[in-house]
């Protein structure tokens, strides 16, 4: 049975970062099978990690959902924050958001138990897609759909170049396989047009559809298919996906 570090296996079940995992094992509190643990301990998925008395790593089935995250939820685990997506989402076995979705925004986000997938979907080079229906202040011009296309000079880099297309005066649909810092808000502001509104529709093979703010669903078996098939050479680079 494959072993890995504590700290890992704890980032892992989307309790906390791993360097939070260090802290907690450094005070002493967290168990293995029972016995307060130390830094650098290897564990297997047979041992009963608890953390604060509680168990974190009980055994379910993997976890897949499309969710339909509303404005105003902030795309984090922490239950201290206001407002966080766990306590939104109230799931009853522990789970937790693949990427981000910035807190003005709304739209799809997907939720999982299963770490491994996180990281092969989060990693840089799989150039995943992501669809995004954006509502602007300013009248949307051809030069404005060009530059989008093009690339736009943001956090000291060149954002690659993605499909844009006008969906009407004010309205655009952007399609990305980066994943900045609140990128398409910076773009457009570099443009000197303001986001009244920012949609996430689709990523990868996975659309928001019909699903209603605040709603979500499980992965289709079809669905969770075809990710397995486009994350199945998933480089080792990472890049967290905020947008």
């Amino acid at each position: 049975m494959e072993s890995k570090r504590l700290n890992k296996a704890i980032s892992e079940t989307g309790f906390c970062s791993r360097r939070k995992a260090d802290r907690l094992i450094d005070d002493g509190k967290v168990k293995v099978n029972g016995e307060v643990a130390g830094l650098g301990v290897q564990v297997t998925a047979a041992d009963k990690i608890e953390v604060n008395g509680q168990v974190i790593t009980k055994e379910v089935e993997n976890i897949y959902l499309a969710f339909h995250k509303p404005t105003g939820i902030t795309c984090t685990t922490d239950t201290e924050i206001e407002g966080n997506i766990i306590d939104y989402i109230n799931y009853p076995e522990r789970i937790f958001p693949i990427g981000r979705l910035d807190k003005p925004s709304e739209g799809l986000i997907f939720m999982t138990n299963d770490g491994d997938i996180v990281n092969k979907i989060l990693r840089s080079k799989n150039n995943h897609e992501k669809e995004y229906t954006v509502s602007v202040k300013q009248r949307i011009t051809p030069v404005f759909i060009k530059q989008m296309s093009n690339g736009v000079a943001i956090l000291d880099t060149i954002t690659q170049k993605c499909k844009v297309r006008m969906l009407n005066n004010y309205t655009f649909s952007i399609t990305l396989t980066q994943g900045l810092n609140r990128q398409i808000r910076r773009m457009c502001k570099q443009l000197n047009y303001d986001v009244t509104k920012l949609k996430r529709v689709r990523i990868m093979n996975i659309k928001l559809s019909k699903l209603k703010k605040g709603e979500y669903r499980s992965f289709t078996t079809d669905e969770l298919q075809e990710i397995n098939r486009l994350i199945a050479d998933s480089s080792k680079t990472m890049e967290a996906s905020v947008d």
